[in-house]
């Protein structure tokens, strides 16, 4: 099995750095240079302010049917506040809406399906999943991007500068675990020791998480977990080298740094080791349970602003990993929700005004910046957001009385998303090795004992 293994990685490489004879790079579709007619129009927005594009989005719309998707159903919530937002500038206007989110990862199938007409039916999307995104939407020419000119600016950038998507907000995902037991986790390599088992989704259930493990293989982040294992004791290092030696040799077929070793080694042991489960919802219903001593997961951050108060069940019984003092390496990773307009979008102009003020303004923001764990890709708005709803006090007010709960405590995206506490999503690196390391992966997923 070892040698067949390694000659299935070999092909990969091969096959892989032909990859980039046939495909363009970030932000490129393959299909044509010539500007389509809606990448016209988003060449025209992305030099006009908020209040031009709310009158093109008013001439464009009024009375009209806005259809939506994303993976998030949280774009309902914002776009009526987004039509309350247009009736500033004209009373008289009104819109007509629908926001649909597909589930088990088939929004890429529909965006695909509505592709091949003349004109779609979805005005533009909000996404997850940067690989598959950077693959079969970009690349494709399905979606296009759309950089408002306040958000660049707000970003010290301007459109004709900025590469890459625009991002709504970062998310993260982190390492947190049941503290009614003596259990604490100071190193990112604790969660993949002899014995335990972290409550994570299955990475086929949510392919943001394979893009964890991809990103992971990155030089930056695999220097994060050699230093991480450096941080380690003799006798923990004994624990791990044996594994680290064994992926040596797959991390020079796969062409990875000098540090790959270290990426693998992490990989496979925590994709051996993983409870998989289908939802981060019951993850954190487990962990906040008084019976979940010394059980850990890792899942989205927010989850916990859900939970319930009980004798048995309670926030207070979370801790956040990387919140430890010396805690060692990553605390989790981040991916983010992107914004894109359809090429065939039958309401474009509509759609770039309601991206703008999704991304420029806290009301726009608000469907997602009343939750811990998600930071606005707008500084300003970040600002704003904050002193809204003063995530970093880690208090809820119940019956007129502030409870603190630590686990709450959110530090923010500047905390977050400075450092390497977080493994943050590349679109392009994921691509890039989606088949290669991928296909490592896989032969680790498919040949590990139930």
């Amino acid at each position: 099995m070892r040698k067949t293994m390694k000659a299935l990685v070999i092909f990969a490489v091969v096959l892989a750095m032909a990859l980039p004879v046939f495909a363009g790079g970030e932000g490129e579709s393959t299909t044509s240079t010539q500007l389509s007619p809606v990448q016209e129009i988003i060449k025209q927005a992305e030099g006009m302010t908020m209040e031009e594009l709310a009158q093109k989005a008013i001439e464009e719309s009024n009375g009209k049917m806005f259809y939506g998707v994303g993976n998030s159903s949280r774009g309902k919530t914002a776009l009526p506040l987004f039509i309350s937002w247009l009736q500033t500038f004209d009373p008289s206007y009104t819109l007509n809406y629908e926001w649909q989110q597909p589930k088990n990862n088939k929004i890429f199938d529909q965006l695909t399906a509505d592709s091949l007409k003349d004109q779609g039916t979805f005005a533009m999307t909000l996404i997850q999943d940067g690989n598959q995104i950077e693959s079969k939407m970009v690349r494709t020419g399905i979606l296009d991007t759309f950089i408002p000119k306040e958000w660049a600016e707000a970003n010290g950038t301007t459109a004709e500068e900025y590469t890459g998507y625009l991002p709504l907000q970062t998310l993260n995902k982190v390492f947190m675990y049941n503290n009614t037991g003596s259990k604490t986790y100071d190193n990112v390599w604790d969660f993949v020791a002899p014995g335990e088992h972290g409550l994570f989704m299955d990475i086929d259930s949510e392919i943001v998480g394979k893009n964890f493990l991809y990103m992971l293989t990155a030089d930056q982040y695999a220097t994060t977990l050699k230093n991480a294992f450096d941080a380690l004791s003799d006798s923990e290092k004994a624990i791990f080298q044996p594994t680290i030696d064994e992926v040596a040799s797959d991390a020079a077929d796969l062409g990875l740094g000098e540090n790959g070793k270290y990426a693998l080694a992490w990989i496979k042991l925590w994709v051996e080791s993983y409870n998989a489960q289908t939802d981060d919802g019951p993850i954190c219903n487990t962990l906040v349970a008084a019976s979940a001593t010394d059980q850990f997961g890792l899942l989205v951050y927010s989850k916990l602003r859900s939970v319930e108060e009980s004798a048995t069940v309670s926030k207070k019984n979370i801790d956040i990993a990387a919140y430890n003092d010396g805690y060692q390496g990553f605390g989790g990773y981040g991916y983010c929700h992107y914004l894109f307009v359809t090429d065939n979008s039958p309401l474009p102009w509509t759609a770039c005004a309601f991206i703008a003020y999704m991304v420029n303004t806290a009301d726009g923001f608000s469907a997602w910046g009343k939750d811990i764990g998600g930071y606005s890709s707008n500084p300003d708005v970040a600002a704003e957001t904050e002193a809204i709803y003063q995530h970093q006090t880690g208090g809820m007010a119940e019956d007129g009385v502030t409870v603190v709960f630590p686990a709450l405590n959110d530090r923010g995206g500047d905390w977050w998303l400075s450092g390497d506490r977080l493994v943050i999503e590349d679109p392009a690196y994921c691509a890039s090795v989606s088949f290669t390391v991928g296909s490592w992966i896989e032969m680790l997923s498919k040949y590990t004992p139930q």
